[in-house]
């Protein structure tokens, strides 16, 4: 038997083994590395082996015949363009609110009245953030705003079992039930916010495009285990031109994984234009080289944002990936170090602030008589309080101690580090004075 603590990984005799538990869905979520479990591993490998032949054997056949045989023979020399292409953008409600009321998604007035709530929720939280920062509370920030139609549309069709892997997009996150705290100690570099985040099958990506591989390792687990569920990865337009996005997309399209690639085209990779960053038209088509099938919807629109993900996602759980690309555009700077004056005009701006999603969905709450349940004060004055009971909490949260510099390297710190953490505490003790030369992490 072996005695594992992780529902990823663990080390054992200089071998990793990567392996989860056949167990209720509810009972993975909650397990984390301070649980310990038996697994017989001869049995667990078999279960994975049968699965990986199982899916191997059901997958559908798209070979080509070798050699491949031409359709026609002789003529000239035919080139494959992408003018040859067309993709279309899928979009219920136009900037100037005209919809077909037989196009919008069947929900109830309440969850119609939610998708608001969210996307102001999540305009407040960014305003806030974005303040706390100039006033020196925050290191520095990256604002969504403008993408509240991209963001929430995309993570209201998802489940609490689904894996959500994060690009700029950290507001999806309190639709999971994530905390704001969670999400104010995470900008401040403090770990306990991951550990907040796994427990809602969450995690955030700093480093651009390096969560894709993950999204679709995970995938990969949830199809050899059988599970109904879906790996999701959002990112944005800069992350297409990474190498670790080319590596998920072509495995996930290779093995048919159950994975949805959710693409913020906010139109700029910090301050790079994304005419300037490709060629192609669109980034939907570049899914196609992957043999992975592709939707671009217009991510103002939190209603077909919403409709084009439920859809993808019906699709993703029958292992067919699926590539969403959502046009969008990012209104605040890259981060608050950034300065978008410097590569963009007050032009463009303007009109994309016409395009606000959350003005554009009000007029369809109007016109559909849901308008009359919302008060817009309370949401916002909701949120806020909100906000300063997070930033209350954040703020009382304990200084870090010596231990905390070991704590999160090993599960079981080697005999090396238990002396040296020793030491350090007896020199602690015996000089007291050296804690002046300790500088715990500011707040801001």
């Amino acid at each position: 038997m072996l005695s594992i603590r992780c529902t990823l990984c663990h080390s054992v005799n200089n071998t990793t083994y990567t392996l989860r538990a056949k167990r209720p869905h509810s009972a993975r979520r909650s397990l984390m590395c301070t649980d310990s479990l038996d697994f017989d591993l001869p049995s667990v490998l078999l279960v994975a082996k049968d699965n990986v032949q199982r899916r191997m054997a059901n997958k559908r056949s798209t070979d080509p015949p070798i050699p491949p045989e031409p359709a026609e023979y002789g003529g000239e020399v035919k080139y494959l363009s992408q003018s040859n292409v067309d993709v279309p953008t899928h979009q219920l409600v136009t900037p100037d609110g005209t919809y077909e009321k037989d196009a919008i998604p069947a929900l109830d007035p309440e969850s119609f009245r939610d998708l608001y709530r969210w996307m102001v929720t999540s305009r407040v939280f960014n305003r806030r953030m974005v303040q706390m920062q100039r006033r020196g509370e925050l290191g520095t920030f990256g604002s969504n705003r403008g993408q509240e139609a991209s963001i929430v549309g995309s993570a209201y069709t998802l489940q609490p079992d689904d894996w959500m892997f994060l690009g700029r997009a950290w507001t999806a996150m309190f639709i999971r039930g994530v905390s704001m705290t969670d999400m104010i100690l995470f900008w401040r570099g403090l770990e306990a916010a991951q550990r907040s985040f796994a427990e809602h099958n969450s995690q955030i990506a700093i480093s651009i495009g390096s969560h894709l591989p993950l999204a679709t390792g995970t995938a990969w687990g949830i199809d050899i285990e059988g599970e109904d569920t879906v790996s999701m990865a959002y990112f944005g337009d800069g992350a297409t031109s990474t190498g670790g996005t080319h590596e998920a997309l072509n495995l996930a399209g290779a093995l048919e994984l159950p994975v949805l690639f959710f693409c913020q085209n906010n139109q700029y990779a910090i301050s790079m234009p994304f005419s300037k960053q490709t060629k192609a038209t669109t980034i939907a088509q570049k899914a196609l080289a992957y043999g992975i099938d592709a939707i671009r919807v217009d991510g103002q629109d939190v209603l077909a944002v919403y409709d084009a993900v439920a859809n993808a996602r019906e699709h993703v759980r029958r292992g067919e990936p699926v590539f969403v690309e959502s046009v969008t555009y990012r209104l605040d700077a890259h981060t608050t170090s950034d300065d978008p004056t410097r590569y963009r005009d007050e032009e463009e701006e303007a009109a994309w602030e016409e395009n606000d999603p959350i003005e554009r969905y009000q007029s369809f709450l109007e016109a559909e008589d849901l308008w009359s349940g919302i008060d817009h004060d309370a949401v916002v004055a909701e949120a806020e309080d909100e906000f300063d009971a997070a930033l209350r909490t954040a703020n009382e949260f304990e200084e870090r101690s010596i231990d905390d510099v070991f704590r999160y390297v090993y599960e079981k710190l080697p005999p090396e580090l238990q002396r040296q953490l020793a030491e350090y505490k007896a020199l602690l003790e015996e000089r007291p004075e050296m804690y002046d030369y300790i500088e715990q992490r500011p707040k801001g």
